[in-house]
């Protein structure tokens, strides 16, 4: 049987493209259909000097400083499909294919990339930065799927803050950024950069020239020329998955908002909400960033596959909330069959107890839909409520450190109305 695609979606939106003075991040994560996705958060921290980090594969420097993080994270690996920070950055991965080759052997994971970004960047660029320059010195790679079976990539990103949009989009170590600083924007899994390039790798250029790419006269439009000649079929597919998400943020151009965001990662005619053969949307997020420092940033999260059948659950940023433990997946220490080489040799369950009510949940929507409706839509209105506290408290109605622990108040819900 063909493999379906491993296909993701990135959107944002900047005023004047948002309804409010806010900018609104969203992503898709579509993945193995088994895998599951944790949500999982951290404090910022301090490091000794000289200290190493173990990210998925390899150890690499750590800095003496990291940020507070919120991610939804494929619970095997150490890195992130897409998260924030305590400074106001989203970040968002995909996966692309190049002419450059996929480098076998174990480097960065993209996800990894994601992760590093959102610990040491305060801003959209200075994620991008720290990512460029991880790439600079790690290379990407490695085993990109909890499966013996071999299977790297690529990665675009789009990094978010308050102010700004970056798209960046890698080839191997090179890379190349375009800034986006009003309107919507969406990327899937495939190169969008044309000429309209903000920044680049010092490189790019002259790789592409040697390469017989690029006659070096003609204007440089990255996506021509780094895009492979045979693509593979999961990026063909995710042109038809770009335009779908480009025409749904034209639709509600200056009218964006989470709830839009929302109805957007749900929408399953244009495959943004995938669900193909082994492959499906395993998590959701969608974030909310005032321009307005003074007020916090809001990061949704499912922590569920399937965001039709999954609600958005608020997460806010305090020194006093309550880690949700119930949405974080077991460990399995050095016995974990990504840590044991050779890798991936053996399964393990990796549900947290969201995971598991959910699928429950699922199977009776299935068997009797008519219960399933009733449970879902009560949910839903839980949503809706969550919603409405959160805009009451971005145009000052409610004090904002009253919703420190309303994510574990959701989660804890949720399973509630499952059981």
């Amino acid at each position: 049987m063909a493999e379906a695609p491993m296909s993701c979606d990135c959107f944002v939106s900047l005023p004047p493209g948002s309804r409010d003075d806010h900018v609104i991040f969203g992503k898709n994560s579509d993945r193995p259909r088994d895998e599951v996705q944790e949500v999982t958060s951290y404090p910022a921290a301090s490091h000794s000097p000289g200290s190493t980090l173990e990210c998925t594969y390899i150890q690499i420097p750590q800095v003496e400083q990291t940020h507070a993080v919120v991610l939804s994270k494929p619970a095997w690996m150490w890195g992130a499909e897409m998260g924030a920070n305590d400074q106001g950055v989203c970040i968002g991965n995909e996966a692309v294919w190049t002419r450059e080759p996929v480098v076998p052997g174990e480097a960065l994971l993209g996800m990894d990339l994601v992760r590093l970004g959102l610990e040491r960047g305060d801003s959209a660029w200075a994620a991008l930065t720290v990512i460029t320059g991880l790439l600079e010195q790690h290379g990407q790679g490695g085993q990109c799927r909890e499966d013996p079976e071999p299977f790297s990539y690529h990665n675009t990103f789009l990094l978010v803050d308050r102010n700004e949009a970056w798209v960046l989009e890698t080839a191997g170590r090179l890379w190349v950024a375009h800034k986006v600083t009003e309107g919507v924007k969406n990327i899937s899994n495939q190169l969008t950069i044309g000429a309209d390039i903000s920044a680049e790798h010092t490189e790019l250029r002259s790789v592409a020239q040697a390469q017989g790419w690029w006659d070096g006269e003609g204007e440089f439009n990255f996506s021509q020329v780094f895009s492979p000649e045979n693509p593979p079929a999961r990026m063909e597919l995710a042109k038809q998955r770009y335009r779908g998400g480009t025409e749904l943020l034209q639709q509600h151009d200056g009218s964006v908002t989470a709830e839009v965001m929302m109805s957007i990662l749900r929408d399953k005619p244009s495959g943004i909400c995938m669900d193909s053969g082994g492959f499906c949307t395993t998590g959701s997020m969608v974030s909310v960033l005032p321009k307005d420092t003074s007020l916090p940033c809001i990061h949704f999260f499912t922590a569920t596959p399937d965001p039709s059948r999954s609600i958005f659950k608020p997460f806010i940023f305090s020194e006093c909330s309550t880690r949700v433990l119930r949405v974080v997946s077991p460990q399995f220490g050095p016995d974990d069959p990504v840590r044991k080489l050779p890798r991936f040799q053996s399964q393990v369950d990796r549900r947290h107890d969201l995971y598991k009510a959910h699928q429950v949940a699922l199977n009776t929507m299935e068997t009797n839909p008519d219960k399933g409706l009733a449970v879902y839509e009560t949910l839903r209105d839980l949503e809706s409520q969550c919603l409405s506290e959160i805009s009451a408290m971005l145009s000052g109605e409610i004090p904002g450190d009253e919703l420190g622990d309303l994510f574990f108040d959701c989660v804890d819900t949720e399973i509630k109305f499952y059981q």
